[in-house]
């Protein structure tokens, strides 16, 4: 494992690393627990290994680790009807204590990416509209 990949904790007994796709997974699954977003937009290497039938539970979220901190960007879909800056704000909260707390490490910041809105079909079939350019909310500090 690279160093850029990994952070390395020095403990009396040897070290521990924790890998960037370790981080990337925690923010994944705390965004994902916040209401209204319909799912993660992982783009084309995310879509294939869904095909494969492989859940990649990093899609949509790209981590930057140092030492002793974090940087997460986000790209999400939202659920049709919900109120985009206050689920913003609820990943940007819930993803930052979720790692801080899991990790050890302090986040800097979490940048929030929508890339589209999921409108419910009428027989239960889904269809994802994404939005052109995205819209970013930029972290809080």
């Amino acid at each position: 494992m690279a160093d850029e990949e990994s952070r390395t904790l020095p403990t009396e007994l040897g070290e521990v690393r924790i890998a960037e796709e370790v981080v990337s997974i925690i923010a994944g699954l705390a965004a994902t627990e916040i209401e209204g977003v319909a799912s993660m937009s992982g783009g084309i290497a995310g879509g294939i290994a869904e095909v494969l039938g492989r859940r990649n539970l990093s899609k949509g979220i790209k981590v930057e680790v140092g030492t002793e901190e974090a940087k997460v960007d986000i790209f999400i879909i939202v659920d049709y009807g919900a109120r985009i800056p206050d689920v913003a704000w609820d990943i940007q909260e819930g993803v930052k204590k979720t790692v801080e707390n899991m990790t050890g490490l302090r986040v800097t910041g979490v940048n929030v990416h929508v890339q589209g809105v999921h409108f419910p079909q009428k027989e239960g079939e889904t269809e994802e509209e994404p939005a052109e350019g995205g819209e970013e909310v930029e972290s809080k500090e």
